[in-house]
């Protein structure tokens, strides 16, 4: 073991996901995520790193017309056992139905359990799109729905609807995170139908619960295939929104009648249904 080890820490003020997203491509490493902040630890330096999520942040910027910026940090520590420490951070989740938990612990009597590693794709449970997206999940999919968890990450929402007794199938766009979800899914004995890389448009078949946490922009920019996605009447639960994107998103999908809408601090998971 080195005597010192380098911590990195990202802080965006828009598209977390996406940093995220990013910093795992980057690292191969294990992201801690406290406070909206990302914490990397490496025995190798992470300058490039940093200048990386920076040139990010500015890309952002030019592209979408907001000003998208991000706090960064490189502290150079002394080696102690921070795995354990790391470990010792994430705790175990519970929103309503389900008990979300690290390997390291163990599992809630009582409860569904499912076992999700913070690891390289994003979704264990901790964010508040993600447990947001569980709790509208324990309310609305139902034993035999056919559900599609469209931009899966580590596939925490489909495991968590299969577990309901759903028919699920999954993708994402990110090929690290297809493989990441499908060994999640047998990690839990959970079943999964189909599984692609890529996006909504690809599904061949129409579903009673679609689920997308990604973030409002995509998801105004991939509404009409949600919509194409769903069975008459089909339940639509739409994530990843910050509160003053929300008028945003419900604007593309006027057509569809209002069930929910759950606050979770500045955001924002919408539950509609096709009429």
């Amino acid at each position: 073991m080195n005597e010192f080890y380098y911590e990195l820490k990202v802080k965006p003020n828009l598209y977390y996901e996406l940093f995220l997203d990013l910093l795992a491509d980057l690292t191969g490493e294990a992201i801690e995520e406290l406070d909206e902040q990302l914490i990397v630890r490496s025995e190798y330096k992470l300058d490039d790193i940093e200048t990386g999520m920076l040139a990010f942040a500015d890309e952002l910027t030019s592209a979408l017309g907001q000003k998208v910026t991000c706090q960064t940090s490189i502290e150079e520590k002394k080696n102690e056992d921070w795995i354990k420490k790391y470990q010792d951070a994430i705790k175990p989740v519970e929103v309503d139905k389900f008990y979300i938990h690290p390997s390291w612990e163990e599992d809630k009597e009582g409860k569904i359990n499912i076992l999700i590693n913070p690891a390289l794709a994003f979704g264990s449970g901790h964010h508040e799109t993600t447990s947001s997206c569980i709790k509208a999940i324990s309310s609305y999919v139902k034993a035999n729905d056919e559900v599609l968890d469209v931009g899966s990450g580590s596939g925490i929402l489909g495991i968590a609807s299969s577990k309901l007794g759903a028919i699920v199938d999954i993708c994402d766009t990110d090929p690290l995170a297809v493989e990441n979800a499908q060994k999640n899914f047998e990690e839990n004995e959970a079943n999964i139908r189909n599984c692609w890389e890529g996006s909504v448009n690809s599904a061949k078949t129409v579903y009673d619960v679609v689920i997308a946490n990604i973030v409002a922009d995509v998801l105004i920019m991939i509404a009409t295939d949600l919509k194409k996605s769903l069975k008459k009447e089909g339940i639509l639960i739409l994530s990843g929104i910050l509160d003053i994107h929300k008028d945003r998103v419900l604007r593309k999908f006027d057509e569809f009648k209002h069930i929910e809408i759950i606050h979770k601090n500045e955001w924002v998971t919408i539950v509609l249904i096709q009429n």
